[in-house]
């Protein structure tokens, strides 16, 4: 990570690296929808795991950082373009990723009571619909805000967020958070290995 600090800023590169391994995580979740459209049980288990990665890695630890950090800061310095693009569009779709992930719980809890192909197919629907406004939300993020971010925030205001976030990884159960769930995502991909890509 050192080779691209300097360019990019330290927070910059950490929420990076965190998509990369969201991103991991929704193919994981693809392939579990796909083993089922080609006749596989439904895991409920598995897509409880992934729920589990998705809230506490993906949503707290993650957009967490955003939402306290980054975001903030590019509101107040950058004005109205910040604003809208903030305001009007991440942080309405962190909140949407947050609906499509409780519609594939309660569908998982629908099955569990009672495995009917409409109950499925509510799962195949949550699932998908999170897999598929991350990968876009994810693109945005690394395209177009981290780079306005880079390019216009001034850089005592990067620098503080940076400190911030070295802040907030250093600390002990945010350690644990990190460790726990990567090595909860390796072990999904072992169980559901990569067969193509999103």
């Amino acid at each position: 990570m050192s080779g691209n600090e300097t360019t990019k800023g330290y927070s910059i590169e950490i929420l990076i690296e965190e998509h990369e391994n969201i991103t991991r995580m929704l193919q994981v979740l693809r392939t579990m929808c796909r083993r089922i459209l080609e006749g596989g049980e439904v895991v409920t288990e598995d897509f409880r795991e992934g729920i589990s990665f998705i809230r506490n890695y993906a949503d707290r630890h993650h957009h967490g950082k955003e939402e306290k950090f980054l975001f903030p800061e590019m509101t107040v310095h950058l004005g109205g373009p910040a604003q809208k693009l903030i305001t009007h569009g991440m942080l309405v779709e962190h909140d949407l990723g947050r609906g499509h992930v409780l519609a594939l719980e309660t569908a998982l809890t629908d099955y569990e009571k009672e495995p009917t192909a409409d109950h499925k197919l509510d799962i195949l629907a949550g699932a998908m619909a999170y897999v598929n406004l991350l990968t876009g939300h994810i693109d945005k993020e690394n395209q177009v805000v981290f780079t306005f971010a880079q390019r216009q925030l001034p850089g005592e205001v990067l620098e503080e967020v940076d400190q911030a976030c070295r802040a907030y990884e250093k600390e002990e159960k945010n350690k644990e958070v990190r460790e726990s769930y990567l090595a909860l995502l390796k072990r999904l991909e072992e169980a559901y290995p990569l067969t193509e890509k999103i």
